[in-house]
């Protein structure tokens, strides 16, 4: 395995497992302990993993339940959300992501006439009084943690779908990561979702830069809004600029 594949892959194992011993990274990718601490290191002084007491642990933290997130920052994600909804026009068909400031949309769409694909299982069920709203879900296996329908097994009926307007959550964004995930079984259906978009919408909070999680769904510049509480910093600004992405700023 060459050196950049396999410190990849030891960094995806670490997030994974939280931490792990020199020992066990040794046992798992079968090299000697002078190549685990080079490779270690190097993770180290990137900044992605951080040292403990007889080996490593990752900087970020687990999949935290639906219930857990939605708490977090509930002010800034109902004004990112709010602002989010101003650009759903009556008609439009719109996909709604899965997620804590996502699920907040709806509040500001339920009158409206639309049509919904969602994965978000809060949204199906909080749609079911609103007549005006035609709702569509792939369906798929339920995962709890994020209240949602992953893994579909019909990918390809995705592909007949024409989204106007999708709006994207996300565990963390980086210039260098891109648009990330925590959960490996929602990402195929996020990267099919932003292919079939005309326009992507992502919402996420200050809190959220500079962050990233275990997959990577797409590429900041594949981001048509970036809908956000705060104004990102110069180099943010920077990028959005010179790759035509709109900052929107709710406030």
């Amino acid at each position: 395995m060459i050196k950049e594949k396999r410190i990849k892959k030891i960094q995806e194992y670490v997030l994974e497992h939280q931490s792990a011993s020199l020992d066990e990274l040794v046992k798992v990718f079968d090299v000697s302990k002078n190549t685990i601490r080079r490779d270690v290191q190097e993770l180290v002084d990137r900044g992605e993993l951080k040292k403990v007491y007889g080996g490593v642990s990752s900087i970020h933290k687990k999949l935290e339940s639906f219930q857990e997130r939605s708490v977090r920052n509930q002010e800034q994600k109902e004004l990112i959300a709010k602002k989010a909804a101003s650009y759903v026009e009556d008609g439009d068909f719109i996909f709604i992501d899965s997620g804590t400031t996502t699920i907040e949309m709806f509040e500001y769409l339920k009158e409206k006439h639309l049509t919904i694909f969602t994965n978000n299982i809060d949204l199906i069920v909080s749609a079911i009084p609103h007549e005006k709203l035609n709702v569509i879900s792939i369906g798929g296996m339920l995962e709890r943690k994020t209240s949602s329908f992953v893994n579909p097994q019909n990918m390809d009926l995705l592909k007949d779908y024409n989204i106007r307007k999708a709006f994207m959550a996300s565990t963390g964004i980086s210039l260098s990561n891109g648009v990330t995930n925590a959960s490996p079984l929602e990402s195929e259906l996020k990267k099919t979702i932003v292919s079939r978009s005309s326009e992507v919408y992502l919402l996420v909070d200050h809190d959220k830069f500079d962050k990233y999680g275990l997959m990577t769904y797409c590429s900041l510049d594949d981001i048509d809004y970036l809908v956000t509480d705060k104004v990102p910093n110069d180099t943010y600004q920077e990028y959005a600029k010179n790759h035509d992405i709109q900052l929107v700023i709710a406030d």
